[in-house]
């Protein structure tokens, strides 16, 4: 299991962290945020695919074609974990090297957005303030650690179980 989940683990996190880098720089550049989470989220998907390939593997080639639901979840939340740890260090890199105003830059993107739209200047100050909370709090790297974890773990443990789901075989009856 542990060559399985460690290859897994390794090539999800890459397959994670290119689009990333590449749009996150973009976004970060350009200023345009729009379409990155749709991106992200995507790319975290095809990612986590390799939960249901290296859980199959390992019940097909390691383990005779049976495995239970419990083994197919630790199997599947190791690759997640190792994926998700690479999508977190390869952020934190990212921001704290290249980009550590991000906060700022996407909180002010955030207010333009609500101005544009035509939102009161209620709703305007309010978002400023939470804005401006955010990246004070961001400023901890533990919170930026965190964060990045909620970001990408949640959709780790979801194609996790789906896949849990659908791959566990019971032993079949000798007769």
């Amino acid at each position: 299991m542990k060559k399985i989940v460690i290859v897994c683990g390794l090539i999800g996190g890459l397959i994670v962290t290119a689009p990333m880098m590449l749009f996150t720089d973009a976004c970060y550049t350009s200023g345009n945020y729009e379409g990155s989470m749709l991106v992200g989220y995507a790319s975290m998907i095809l990612a986590f695919s390799l939960v249901f390939v290296g859980i199959r593997n390992y019940r097909n080639k390691y383990n005779n074609g049976v495995i239970s639901f419990g083994m197919a979840f630790k199997t599947g939340i190791f690759i997640v974990l190792i994926a998700s740890t690479i999508y977190v260090i390869v952020w934190l890199i990212n921001y704290y090297l290249f980009m550590p105003d991000f906060a700022e830059k996407y909180g002010a993107h955030i207010i333009d957005k609500l101005k544009t739209s035509g939102a009161s200047q209620l709703e305007i100050d309010k978002q400023t303030k939470e804005m401006a909370s955010f990246a004070k709090m961001y400023k901890n790297p533990l919170v930026v650690i965190l964060f990045t974890y909620v970001e990408i773990l949640p959709v780790g443990l979801i194609v996790t179980l789906i896949s849990s789901f659908i791959l566990k075989r019971k032993q079949k009856a000798v007769a």
